[in-house]
């Protein structure tokens, strides 16, 4: 019997990869204007550099940018980058179509809904928030909480002990094969892979489901409460 749903984040209930992009591109944009001397390409190279080797929840892209090409810290440049980039994040911020009318239904029909994500919680809240969708989850768990993430097996079985839920009983979410679908499928959960997001073309023979909008779960999830 399926009692709960996990989703991952990050493509998957919104477009993270798109709106990330256009947030760092205007906030370079933004700095050349405020005195950064460089072409845009040049900086725009430099920092996915710095992103690449530092992670994504690393703090400071912008400081190491602005010292990489100027070679000090200029603190009126960096938050121009860093108050451009939050402008924009917010203005763009959207949960993909029929999200919302979909997290409806889920728990119109008495299931627990979580989210696993990577990240820092801080952050990965101020996206549900600002999605307008983190009252619909009963649980939001972060790699930060637990102190390791995806592909981890542990941080997926710390998911489900927080909603008390057997792997059997558990449909898992995601946009990615190796960090998402096969951990969850290792573990004996129902996986469906949305194909959304930068890694929709990743190649995937072991998902039991491929949906691409995210209101096609709703009748497998039918069905297979239906056949039991």
């Amino acid at each position: 019997m399926i009692k709960g749903v996990i989703f991952d984040l990050d493509d998957t209930l919104y477009n993270s990869s798109e709106f990330v992009n256009i947030a760092r591109r205007e906030a370079i944009k933004s700095m050349i204007d405020a005195g950064l001397d460089v072409d845009f390409n040049t900086a725009w190279e430099i920092l996915n550099k710095i992103i690449k080797d530092k992670g994504s929840n690393y703090g400071k892209h912008f400081d190491d940018l602005v010292k990489a090409i100027l070679g000090y810290y200029n603190p009126m440049i960096i938050t121009t980058g860093i108050i451009t980039y939050h402008n924009v994040k917010v203005a763009l911020l959207r949960p993909y179509p029929d999200v919302i009318k979909t997290l409806i239904e889920l728990k119109k029909m008495d299931l627990k809904l979580a989210v696993l994500t990577d990240g820092l919680t801080i952050k990965q809240w101020e996206k549900l928030i600002r999605l307008g969708i983190h009252l619909f989850f009963d649980e939001v768990v972060t790699s930060e909480e637990f102190g390791l993430g995806k592909p981890h097996i542990e941080f997926f079985k710390y998911g489900l002990k927080k909603l008390n839920l057997k792997p059997k009983e558990v449909i898992y979410v995601g946009d990615r094969v190796d960090r998402d679908i096969k951990p969850a499928k290792a573990l004996g959960m129902i996986t469906v892979r949305i194909l959304k997001g930068k890694y929709k073309d990743m190649e995937d023979n072991i998902s039991d489901y491929k949906i691409e909008n995210i209101k096609e779960l709703l009748p497998i999830i039918k069905n297979l409460v239906e056949s039991k």
